[in-house]
């Protein structure tokens, strides 16, 4: 039985949402310390096969964080230390925000899953700008770009652009969310017009290496609609998807009726799916998101077109083990088939 096993009982006992900040405040306090390098010792996975380059960066093994674990940009280097490949921070909005009204955080422990209607609370641009610039991260970290609530669909583009401003020195890359279901007008941002306003700006801002996030909800005519927005504007890459309002019939846990975001192992087959459709109809990167908890589910985005996965869920129901365990399954996954690099691996079942 793993130590985290033990333990995650106690964390269950807590709220979703003080449990995180518990776990966060930990991590945070091991930042630059020796705890930080004993973690790094035991759980980062060196080995060249992992290596992935995508839109300019070097990722040392596929596997990263994604936004709305590390809202704030408060523990990327504790991530790091837990052998994440790379870190996406936020959702950032140019204004700090409160969120929506708590409770806004469910856990479904039978289905493996979360549902989640947090709002988009942070700290806001400027605050994350400056703690990213002050943050030595030995991995590539992501900003997730979002709308101020108050900020009308019209006047967007210029929102974003005042949030990338105040956070460009800090990231690697950055990722336009305009498919998050939890806070007010973002599906109006899922319109043609009102993305190209957005992409146009942030590229005009010097936005790069720019990514745009994918509702999984999203039919497929609206999404090669943004396929082909990523085309004409030459975009670096798209992280497929976000969490779904849909509630498959096979969760049991009783709240699956919340509203919010469903993420974790029962969105993981049309989140795969998603990856697939976009890789098949696209040449750039794709950041597969949805489901990930094991090696196999990271392998399938990969030989589904996925260049990188990412995961939130599984790191509270698997512990912070996950990464290692991950990046250690893909390389015996690799040598099942034949596979020198995972880069090889990528969208061979497409």
């Amino acid at each position: 039985m793993r130590a985290y096993d033990l333990v995650r009982p106690l964390f269950f006992r807590l709220s979703p949402e003080t449990a995180h900040h518990v776990v966060e405040t930990g991590l945070a306090v091991t930042q630059g310390t020796p705890v930080e390098r004993a973690l790094s010792r035991a759980l980062v996975v060196e080995n060249e096969r992992l290596t992935v380059d995508s839109f300019g960066q070097t990722f040392p093994n596929p596997v990263g964080v994604a936004a709305g674990f590390d809202k704030n940009a408060t523990v990327p280097r504790s991530l790091a230390a837990l052998g994440f490949g790379h870190v996406e921070v936020g959702g950032v909005t140019a204004e700090p925000q409160p969120g929506n009204p708590k409770p806004r955080l469910f856990r479904l422990p039978e289905d493996e899953a979360i549902v989640n209607r947090m709002g988009l609370n942070n700290a806001g641009a400027d605050a994350i700008g400056r703690r990213l610039s002050r943050t030595d991260v030995p991995v590539p970290v992501g900003v997730n770009l979002a709308k101020t609530e108050r900020v009308s669909t019209e006047n967007a583009p210029a929102d974003y652009r005042r949030t990338y401003e105040a956070v460009a020195d800090g990231g690697d890359f950055f990722v336009v969310n305009v498919s998050c279901p939890n806070a007010e007008n973002f599906r109006d941002l899922q319109n043609r017009d009102a993305m190209e306003a957005i992409v146009g700006e942030l590229i005009d801002a010097g936005a790069d290496p720019l990514l745009v996030k994918l509702s999984p909800d999203l039919p497929d005519p609206a999404v090669e609609d943004a396929l082909e927005i990523v085309e004409a504007f030459a975009i670096d890459g798209v992280v497929a998807t976000n969490t779904t309002t849909n509630r498959p019939e096979t969760l049991r846990n009783p709240h699956r009726t919340e509203e919010g975001g469903l993420s974790g192992k029962p969105i993981e087959a049309q989140s795969t799916e998603m990856v697939r459709f976009v890789a098949e109809r696209t040449d750039v990167p794709v950041v597969g998101v949805g489901g990930v908890v094991t090696a196999e589910d990271a392998y399938r985005k990969i030989r589904a077109g996925a260049s990188l996965v990412q995961l939130y869920t599984g790191l509270i129901y698997r512990g912070p083990t996950i990464a290692r365990d991950i990046n250690r399954g893909l390389l015996k996954l690799l040598d099942r088939d034949g596979f020198e690099t995972v880069e090889d691996a990528v969208g061979v079942d497409r």
